[in-house]
């Protein structure tokens, strides 16, 4: 089989490997697509080497079928489609209050350990979720970062009719659109890059760049006066956390996505004057795989066209080049077979 391995030194090398017999309790997938995530672009910056373990391979974003099965896997069957929630936590304690999907211990397979990105990966049968037979798989390796989108709306509450405005237009931020759309709500998506913007359009969604126009005032004109309900911060840079304040309304909620690796300056008078709340959203639950899987199968929001480029596993090392030359494109998926 081949697998490719990040090498360190923006470096990745697609090596031949023997398959590897699943143990007990573990599965044999045979990986169809591999989706670049955000997180793989750091690895291959080095932004993560004191974290992974290298060489390794990485990847989290996928969908397959399973090829094999280890001793006391129930429930799966050789030849089902999966895809994998790759949260292991295994070190659960009593202090995480069951909340296993952040709990203190928890490794990020694909990142901690062996990722997707190889023709066929063996990981714990407690990670999987089956899709249905008429789940497209290209699609379906769209799960796991709509998944997060899934998890994100529903912490923030979110009803029919509110407004929420989404702080950047990334593939994570279209996807927390295009749920929040879902549930009913007026959606204004924020957003500089004018590729990113067209997309947005394409999709069916309001997009303004802040650049070239006054957000609060254009939010203003769109709520009569009322401002945000819910404000998604999936920016990541200090322009976005000095706006969330101004644009969310009273007793507004803003859901913090984006990862902030340092300590940023934010308006907290604004929380006080306006009775707001700030919400942390991390990863995703079960149920957030179960609701990403129904809106994938059902594709009524037309997720393909979030796909940018599919290529060969071989070409990973031209993949990630190419996203540093293009870094507007969307979703990346790497055909692990080829």
């Amino acid at each position: 089989m081949k697998a490719t391995r990040y090498e360190g030194n923006k470096t990745f090398n697609v090596i031949e490997k023997d398959l590897e017999a699943p143990v007990k309790g573990d599965v044999r997938i045979k990986v169809a697509y591999s989706g670049v995530c955000g997180t793989d672009v750091h690895i291959y910056h080095g932004m993560m080497d004191k974290r992974v373990n290298i060489p390794i391979t990485i990847g989290h974003e996928m969908s397959g079928t399973i090829d094999a099965l280890g001793e006391n896997v129930i429930g799966y069957e050789v030849g089902d489609k999966v895809v994998v929630r790759p949260l292991d936590d295994r070190g659960v304690k009593p202090s995480d209050k069951g909340f296993n999907h952040i709990c203190e211990d928890l490794k990020f397979i694909g990142i901690d350990s062996p990722g997707s990105m190889q023709q066929y990966w063996n990981v714990p049968a407690f990670t999987l979720h089956k899709l249905r037979t008429a789940t497209d798989l290209k699609l379906a390796a769209l799960i796991e970062p709509l998944s997060v989108a899934v998890h994100d709306v529903r912490l923030s509450e979110l009803k029919s009719g509110e407004t929420a405005v989404i702080l950047g237009g990334g593939p994570i931020g279209l996807l927390v659109a295009m749920v929040a759309k879902d549930t009913g709500a007026n959606v204004i998506v924020s957003e500089v890059n004018p590729v990113r913007i067209a997309k947005a359009k394409d999709l069916g969604l309001d997009a303004v760049n802040p650049v070239k126009m006054d957000l609060i005032q254009y939010v203003k004109e769109k709520t009569e006066g009322r401002l945000a309900d819910v404000v998604f911060e999936v920016a990541g840079v200090q322009p976005a956390l000095d706006i969330m304040t101004e644009v969310a309304g009273i007793r507004g909620r803003i859901v913090m996505v984006a990862i902030h690796g340092e300590k940023k300056n934010v308006d907290l008078f604004k929380f006080f004057w306006k009775e707001l709340k700030l919400i942390g959203a991390r990863v995703y639950e079960k149920e957030d795989y179960e609701k990403s899987i129904q809106l994938i199968t059902d594709n009524e929001l037309h997720f393909e066209k979030l796909i940018t480029d599919i290529q060969p596993l071989t070409k990973i090392q031209e993949v990630f080049e190419n996203i540093d030359k293009k870094p507007d494109g969307l979703k990346i998926l790497m055909d692990c077979q080829q």
